[in-house]
Protein backbone atom coordinates (compact mmCIF):
# COMPACT_ATOMS: atom_id res chain seq x y z
CA UNK A 1 0.00 0.00 0.00
CA UNK A 2 1.26 3.29 -0.92
CA UNK A 3 1.85 6.12 1.72
CA UNK A 4 -0.89 8.42 1.86
CA UNK A 5 -0.99 11.95 -0.10
CA UNK A 6 -0.96 14.85 2.05
CA UNK A 7 -1.64 17.85 1.21
CA UNK A 8 -1.40 21.72 2.42
CA UNK A 9 0.37 22.95 5.23
CA UNK A 10 -0.45 24.29 8.92
CA UNK A 11 -3.52 23.34 10.24
CA UNK A 12 -4.96 23.24 6.61
CA UNK A 13 -3.54 19.82 5.80
CA UNK A 14 -5.74 17.06 3.84
CA UNK A 15 -5.34 13.68 2.80
CA UNK A 16 -6.51 13.09 -0.95
CA UNK A 17 -8.99 10.01 -1.15
CA UNK A 18 -9.16 9.52 -4.93
CA UNK A 19 -11.88 8.15 -6.56
CA UNK A 20 -14.12 8.80 -3.35
CA UNK A 21 -17.64 8.90 -5.46
CA UNK A 22 -18.61 5.00 -5.65
CA UNK A 23 -20.93 4.49 -8.46
CA UNK A 24 -22.96 1.46 -8.90
CA UNK A 25 -22.51 -0.55 -12.31
CA UNK A 26 -25.51 0.80 -13.78
CA UNK A 27 -24.48 4.77 -12.81
CA UNK A 28 -22.18 6.97 -14.68
CA UNK A 29 -21.37 10.39 -14.08
CA UNK A 30 -20.91 13.06 -17.09
CA UNK A 31 -18.75 16.08 -16.79
CA UNK A 32 -19.15 16.84 -12.51
CA UNK A 33 -19.60 20.84 -12.49
CA UNK A 34 -20.77 21.74 -8.71
CA UNK A 35 -20.89 19.74 -5.46
CA UNK A 36 -22.36 20.65 -1.68
CA UNK A 37 -23.28 19.44 1.47
CA UNK A 38 -27.31 19.62 2.65
CA UNK A 39 -27.73 19.54 6.52
CA UNK A 40 -28.19 15.58 6.91
CA UNK A 41 -24.74 15.33 5.62
CA UNK A 42 -25.37 13.97 2.34
CA UNK A 43 -22.92 15.12 -1.05
CA UNK A 44 -25.37 16.62 -4.01
CA UNK A 45 -22.94 16.44 -7.58
CA UNK A 46 -24.12 18.43 -10.44
CA UNK A 47 -23.29 16.40 -13.37
CA UNK A 48 -24.40 16.22 -17.52
CA UNK A 49 -25.72 12.88 -17.23
CA UNK A 50 -28.75 11.23 -16.50
CA UNK A 51 -28.61 11.00 -13.02
CA UNK A 52 -27.98 14.96 -12.93
CA UNK A 53 -28.03 15.05 -9.23
CA UNK A 54 -26.27 12.53 -7.97
CA UNK A 55 -26.00 11.69 -3.96
CA UNK A 56 -23.62 10.75 -2.09
CA UNK A 57 -22.75 9.35 1.78
CA UNK A 58 -19.74 11.62 3.15
CA UNK A 59 -17.92 8.18 2.64
CA UNK A 60 -18.85 8.68 -0.88
CA UNK A 61 -21.82 5.45 -1.19
CA UNK A 62 -24.18 6.04 -3.94
CA UNK A 63 -27.47 6.94 -2.32
CA UNK A 64 -30.04 8.04 -5.14
CA UNK A 65 -30.11 10.41 -8.05
CA UNK A 66 -32.59 12.56 -10.28
CA UNK A 67 -32.32 15.43 -12.51
CA UNK A 68 -32.66 13.52 -16.08
CA UNK A 69 -33.61 17.23 -17.54
CA UNK A 70 -30.83 18.34 -17.38
CA UNK A 71 -28.68 16.09 -18.81
CA UNK A 72 -27.32 18.54 -21.52
CA UNK A 73 -27.11 21.97 -19.51
CA UNK A 74 -26.20 21.29 -16.00
CA UNK A 75 -24.17 23.59 -14.77
CA UNK A 76 -24.53 25.85 -11.84
CA UNK A 77 -26.16 24.23 -8.31
CA UNK A 78 -26.64 26.41 -4.93
CA UNK A 79 -28.06 25.37 -2.09
CA UNK A 80 -30.80 27.18 -0.13
CA UNK A 81 -31.58 26.65 3.77
CA UNK A 82 -34.78 28.38 4.24
CA UNK A 83 -37.29 28.71 7.00
CA UNK A 84 -39.45 26.06 5.69
CA UNK A 85 -36.87 23.80 4.32
CA UNK A 86 -33.33 23.32 2.06
CA UNK A 87 -33.67 23.87 -1.86
CA UNK A 88 -31.32 24.26 -4.91
CA UNK A 89 -31.04 26.49 -7.52
CA UNK A 90 -30.18 25.66 -10.53
CA UNK A 91 -28.23 27.55 -13.76
CA UNK A 92 -28.30 24.70 -16.81
CA UNK A 93 -26.60 26.57 -18.98
CA UNK A 94 -27.62 25.36 -22.31
CA UNK A 95 -31.09 25.43 -21.17
CA UNK A 96 -30.99 29.41 -20.53
CA UNK A 97 -32.96 28.89 -17.82
CA UNK A 98 -33.38 29.12 -13.99
CA UNK A 99 -34.67 26.71 -11.50
CA UNK A 100 -35.32 26.54 -7.75
CA UNK A 101 -36.27 22.65 -6.77
CA UNK A 102 -36.76 20.32 -3.22
CA UNK A 103 -33.89 18.23 -2.64
CA UNK A 104 -36.23 15.55 -4.31
CA UNK A 105 -36.37 17.51 -7.43
CA UNK A 106 -39.92 18.94 -7.16
CA UNK A 107 -39.50 22.39 -9.16
CA UNK A 108 -40.45 25.46 -7.11
CA UNK A 109 -39.97 27.80 -9.96
CA UNK A 110 -38.70 28.11 -13.20
CA UNK A 111 -37.67 31.45 -15.23
CA UNK A 112 -35.95 32.17 -18.19
CA UNK A 113 -34.16 34.86 -20.43
CA UNK A 114 -34.30 38.58 -18.66
CA UNK A 115 -36.41 40.31 -20.84
CA UNK A 116 -36.54 43.28 -18.10
CA UNK A 117 -32.91 43.97 -19.04
CA UNK A 118 -33.12 45.74 -22.63
CA UNK A 119 -29.72 44.13 -23.09
CA UNK A 120 -31.73 40.98 -24.52
CA UNK A 121 -34.12 42.91 -27.01
CA UNK A 122 -33.69 40.74 -29.53
CA UNK A 123 -30.44 38.52 -27.85
CA UNK A 124 -31.02 35.65 -26.68
CA UNK A 125 -27.26 34.96 -25.23
CA UNK A 126 -28.53 34.32 -21.76
CA UNK A 127 -26.40 31.15 -20.28
CA UNK A 128 -26.32 31.42 -16.78
CA UNK A 129 -23.49 29.45 -14.82
CA UNK A 130 -24.28 30.13 -11.18
CA UNK A 131 -26.30 31.69 -7.97
CA UNK A 132 -25.80 33.37 -5.21
CA UNK A 133 -28.78 33.88 -2.39
CA UNK A 134 -28.74 36.27 0.35
CA UNK A 135 -29.69 36.08 3.50
CA UNK A 136 -33.22 38.12 2.80
CA UNK A 137 -34.00 35.68 0.09
CA UNK A 138 -32.85 37.85 -2.77
CA UNK A 139 -31.04 35.77 -5.35
CA UNK A 140 -28.56 36.61 -7.81
CA UNK A 141 -28.10 34.87 -11.61
CA UNK A 142 -24.46 35.25 -13.20
CA UNK A 143 -24.89 35.19 -16.76
CA UNK A 144 -21.15 33.98 -17.21
CA UNK A 145 -21.63 32.20 -20.60
CA UNK A 146 -24.14 35.37 -22.14
CA UNK A 147 -23.75 38.50 -21.81
CA UNK A 148 -21.85 39.04 -18.30
CA UNK A 149 -24.73 40.40 -16.48
CA UNK A 150 -25.27 39.90 -13.34
CA UNK A 151 -29.24 39.83 -12.64
CA UNK A 152 -31.00 40.11 -8.83
CA UNK A 153 -34.11 38.47 -8.17
CA UNK A 154 -36.08 38.62 -4.71
CA UNK A 155 -37.21 35.31 -3.21
CA UNK A 156 -40.72 35.28 -5.50
CA UNK A 157 -38.55 35.53 -8.30
CA UNK A 158 -39.37 39.11 -8.99
CA UNK A 159 -36.80 41.12 -11.62
CA UNK A 160 -35.01 43.60 -9.40
CA UNK A 161 -31.77 45.47 -11.15
CA UNK A 162 -29.23 44.33 -13.61
CA UNK A 163 -25.56 45.27 -13.37
CA UNK A 164 -22.00 44.13 -15.05
CA UNK A 165 -22.06 43.41 -18.75
CA UNK A 166 -19.02 42.83 -20.99
CA UNK A 167 -15.58 44.45 -20.06
CA UNK A 168 -12.31 44.47 -17.94
CA UNK A 169 -13.05 47.36 -16.13
CA UNK A 170 -14.31 47.89 -12.42
CA UNK A 171 -17.54 47.50 -13.18
CA UNK A 172 -17.80 45.39 -15.73
CA UNK A 173 -17.13 41.25 -15.94
CA UNK A 174 -15.64 38.93 -19.11
CA UNK A 175 -17.28 35.34 -17.71
CA UNK A 176 -18.62 35.72 -14.17
CA UNK A 177 -18.81 32.52 -13.73
CA UNK A 178 -19.16 31.73 -9.92
CA UNK A 179 -21.05 34.53 -7.80
CA UNK A 180 -21.45 34.20 -3.96
CA UNK A 181 -22.52 36.03 -0.76
CA UNK A 182 -19.58 36.55 1.23
CA UNK A 183 -20.00 37.16 4.64
CA UNK A 184 -16.24 37.43 5.75
CA UNK A 185 -16.33 41.65 6.07
CA UNK A 186 -18.82 41.39 8.71
CA UNK A 187 -21.54 41.87 6.30
CA UNK A 188 -22.59 40.34 3.38
CA UNK A 189 -20.59 41.13 -0.26
CA UNK A 190 -21.31 39.44 -3.32
CA UNK A 191 -18.21 38.14 -5.02
CA UNK A 192 -17.71 37.21 -8.36
CA UNK A 193 -14.96 34.48 -9.86
CA UNK A 194 -14.55 37.04 -13.32
CA UNK A 195 -13.01 34.10 -14.79
CA UNK A 196 -11.64 35.51 -18.33
CA UNK A 197 -10.25 38.64 -16.42
CA UNK A 198 -8.64 36.33 -13.96
CA UNK A 199 -9.60 38.53 -10.89
CA UNK A 200 -12.39 38.04 -7.96
CA UNK A 201 -14.94 41.46 -8.06
CA UNK A 202 -16.55 42.22 -4.86
CA UNK A 203 -20.01 44.47 -5.24
CA UNK A 204 -22.39 45.36 -2.42
CA UNK A 205 -25.99 43.67 -2.73
CA UNK A 206 -27.20 46.39 -4.71
CA UNK A 207 -24.21 45.84 -7.30
CA UNK A 208 -22.04 48.77 -6.45
CA UNK A 209 -18.06 47.94 -6.98
CA UNK A 210 -16.15 47.86 -4.11
CA UNK A 211 -12.91 45.77 -4.87
CA UNK A 212 -10.92 43.52 -7.02
CA UNK A 213 -8.47 40.39 -5.95
CA UNK A 214 -5.89 39.23 -8.71
CA UNK A 215 -3.31 37.36 -6.50
CA UNK A 216 -3.30 33.30 -6.90
CA UNK A 217 -5.76 33.33 -8.92
CA UNK A 218 -5.25 31.03 -12.23
CA UNK A 219 -8.70 30.69 -13.71
CA UNK A 220 -11.16 30.91 -10.77
CA UNK A 221 -14.87 28.99 -11.23
CA UNK A 222 -16.38 29.61 -8.09
CA UNK A 223 -16.40 29.71 -3.85
CA UNK A 224 -17.82 28.00 -0.94
CA UNK A 225 -17.60 29.74 2.50
CA UNK A 226 -16.32 28.05 6.24
CA UNK A 227 -16.04 31.06 8.60
CA UNK A 228 -13.25 33.34 7.68
CA UNK A 229 -12.10 30.98 5.09
CA UNK A 230 -13.03 31.37 1.23
CA UNK A 231 -12.66 28.03 -0.76
CA UNK A 232 -12.26 28.51 -5.27
CA UNK A 233 -11.58 25.92 -7.25
CA UNK A 234 -9.29 27.09 -10.27
CA UNK A 235 -9.98 25.56 -13.22
CA UNK A 236 -6.43 25.03 -14.06
CA UNK A 237 -4.95 22.28 -12.05
CA UNK A 238 -5.44 23.65 -8.45
CA UNK A 239 -8.10 24.62 -5.73
CA UNK A 240 -7.00 27.58 -3.25
CA UNK A 241 -7.97 28.85 0.12
CA UNK A 242 -7.40 32.33 1.10
CA UNK A 243 -8.12 34.20 4.29
CA UNK A 244 -10.03 37.01 5.85
CA UNK A 245 -8.10 39.50 3.71
CA UNK A 246 -7.75 37.29 0.71
CA UNK A 247 -4.14 36.13 1.17
CA UNK A 248 -3.52 32.87 0.21
CA UNK A 249 -3.72 30.43 2.90
CA UNK A 250 -2.74 27.54 0.59
CA UNK A 251 -2.56 25.78 -3.08
CA UNK A 252 -3.94 21.96 -3.23
CA UNK A 253 -3.71 19.92 -5.93
CA UNK A 254 -1.31 21.95 -7.96
CA UNK A 255 -0.69 20.47 -11.79
CA UNK A 256 1.11 23.53 -13.14
CA UNK A 257 0.54 23.96 -17.07
CA UNK A 258 -2.08 21.27 -17.21
CA UNK A 259 -4.68 22.96 -19.32
CA UNK A 260 -2.07 23.33 -22.05
CA UNK A 261 -1.81 19.71 -22.09
CA UNK A 262 -3.64 17.93 -25.67
CA UNK A 263 -6.45 16.63 -24.74
CA UNK A 264 -7.45 18.83 -21.77
CA UNK A 265 -9.35 18.17 -19.80
CA UNK A 266 -10.31 15.04 -20.59
CA UNK A 267 -7.33 13.40 -20.05
CA UNK A 268 -6.59 9.57 -20.02
CA UNK A 269 -6.98 7.81 -16.53
CA UNK A 270 -3.32 7.03 -16.59
CA UNK A 271 -2.43 10.72 -16.64
CA UNK A 272 -4.97 11.58 -14.06
CA UNK A 273 -2.71 11.57 -10.77
CA UNK A 274 -3.37 11.37 -7.53
CA UNK A 275 -2.38 14.36 -5.79
CA UNK A 276 -2.59 16.56 -8.99
CA UNK A 277 -6.02 18.23 -10.30
CA UNK A 278 -6.95 18.42 -13.99
CA UNK A 279 -10.15 21.25 -13.96
CA UNK A 280 -11.59 21.79 -10.13
CA UNK A 281 -15.10 23.46 -11.20
CA UNK A 282 -16.60 23.23 -7.99
CA UNK A 283 -15.83 22.87 -4.52
CA UNK A 284 -16.85 22.95 -0.96
CA UNK A 285 -16.36 21.47 2.72
CA UNK A 286 -18.49 19.91 4.50
CA UNK A 287 -19.07 20.08 8.14
CA UNK A 288 -16.04 18.29 9.54
CA UNK A 289 -13.95 21.08 7.53
CA UNK A 290 -13.19 18.33 4.50
CA UNK A 291 -13.06 19.23 1.07
CA UNK A 292 -14.76 18.03 -1.85
CA UNK A 293 -13.76 18.68 -5.45
CA UNK A 294 -16.14 18.45 -8.98
CA UNK A 295 -13.90 18.81 -11.66
CA UNK A 296 -14.71 19.63 -15.42
CA UNK A 297 -13.80 15.95 -16.94
CA UNK A 298 -16.07 14.09 -19.36
CA UNK A 299 -16.84 11.49 -17.48
CA UNK A 300 -16.30 13.20 -13.82
CA UNK A 301 -13.77 13.36 -11.21
CA UNK A 302 -15.15 13.77 -7.27
CA UNK A 303 -12.08 13.79 -4.83
CA UNK A 304 -12.14 14.12 -0.99
CA UNK A 305 -9.89 16.08 0.61
CA UNK A 306 -9.84 14.67 4.65
CA UNK A 307 -8.87 17.41 7.35
CA UNK A 308 -5.95 16.25 9.42
CA UNK A 309 -6.44 17.48 12.91
CA UNK A 310 -3.18 17.30 14.80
Amino acid sequence: MSDPIIQGRGNHRYKWIDQWALLPGDKQLGYTHYICEVNDGRIFIHNRSKDSAAIFSPDGEFLDSWGEDYIQGAHGMQLSAEDDGEFLYFAPDNLSKIFKTTLDGEIVFEFGIPRECKAYDGNDRFYPTNIAIASNGDFYVADGYGLSFIHQYNKNAEYIRTWGGEGNDNEHLQCPHGIWIDTRSGTEEIVVADRANVRLQFFTLDGQYLRSVTEGLLHPCHFDQQGDELLVPDLHGRVTILDKNNQVITHLGENPGVQNTEGYPNLPHADRIPGKFISPHGACWDRAGNIYVAEWIEDGRVTKLERIRD
